[in-house]
């Protein structure tokens, strides 16, 4: 596992860190095996974490705390996300910072998240959502600072709306966060226009998420993919949203083979879509989501390989794809 540095911070983390989304929220997660997942993430150099309350109301903190607790002989770096208060995904332009994150409910679930996981602190606390309009009202930072000053989180951070990369090009520029997630894959290639320049600018630290398009760069869905009762990807792929997706990741499988027969390799799709991600220099780690034990072994081999050739760095440019938010998006 190869590192990179977290931004102006001395931490060393693991370029491909973990979301731990699925296991906190998705259908079929099973503890046990969630558990085993991380461990053996741990154990093959993975050292960061990325959570959230609102996965499966603590579920999730909780289960990466017993990983932390399981390995005091390793460096892991824990980070969660505190919810909005109006529990607006995402912010909306006109909210205001008091309606999402006043003071109190800030302070409330920092100590709700540190309570699940049974830490002493988690290493980055985060804004679930981010509306660069807030920078208007200082109560934003001045509650995580002082989270910070009690030793509670060592580093703040936001974590940016669906499609929205430019919606946190001024927070970055006020030098007063430490880190950025954000979504970048193959198709979200946006960030590269502003919020990357800005990051690098000012040493802030990037976390490039759903680089599978939340299962579309796997090259398993259909256009006729079901999910159980209940389960999130339901209300995100709907048709108008799922029939593209599927489309456009198979015009990428025709690229991938073309490639993969001219130069005689085998490079998969998943791996396709971590290595194009590792090619940005910008990006601090990457957080795919995975709930089982293959995943997070095909996973950490995209680092062990590096980034792509140059000739495929560039040919996957051509399949940018620019999208905005949408009632189903969210």
């Amino acid at each position: 596992m190869n590192h990179r540095q977290f931004g102006r911070t001395e931490w060393q983390v693991s370029e491909i860190g973990y979301g731990m989304w699925g296991m906190g929220g998705w259908s079929n997660s099973n503890d046990q095996e969630s558990l085993a997942s991380l461990q053996a993430a741990a154990e093959l150099g993975c050292n960061f974490f990325d959570t959230a309350y609102v996965y499966g109301e603590g579920r999730s903190e909780k289960l990466l705390g017993q990983l932390v607790r399981a390995n005091p002989d390793k460096r892991l770096y824990a980070a969660t996300k505190i919810p909005p208060l109006n529990k607006q995904w995402p912010a909306k332009p006109e909210s205001r910072l008091m309606e999402a994150y006043p003071p109190d409910h800030v302070e409330e679930f920092a100590h709700r998240s540190l309570k699940n996981a049974d830490l002493q602190s988690f290493d980055l606390m985060q804004f679930h959502t981010w509306e660069d309009g807030w920078l208007r009202d200082d109560r934003w930072f001045y509650k995580l600072d002082d989270l910070r000053s009690q030793g509670l989180i060592k580093a703040i951070g936001i974590s940016l709306n669906r499609w929205e990369p430019w919606n946190g090009v001024a927070a970055v520029g006020t030098g007063q966060i430490d880190a950025v997630q954000v979504i970048y894959n193959i198709f979200d290639q946006n960030p590269e226009d502003e919020l990357l320049p800005a990051c690098r600018e000012m040493k802030v630290a990037v976390i490039a998420r759903v680089p599978f398009d939340e299962g579309t760069l796997t090259g398993t869905l259909t256009k006729e993919s079901t999910w159980p009762e209940g389960d999130w990807r339901n209300s995100y792929f709907v048709p108008e949203n799922l029939v593209p997706s599927v489309e456009r990741a198979e015009e990428l499988k025709k690229l991938l083979t073309r490639w993969n027969q001219e130069h005689s390799g085998n490079i998969t799709l998943p791996e396709l879509a971590l290595r194009f991600i590792l090619g940005n220099p910008d990006v601090s780690t990457i957080i795919p989501g995975r709930r089982k034990l293959h995943h997070v072994e095909t996973n950490i081999r995209a680092s062990e390989l590096g980034p792509l050739p140059d000739e495929l760095q560039e040919q996957l440019k051509q399949h940018r794809w620019v999208r905005k938010p949408a009632p189903w998006s969210q």
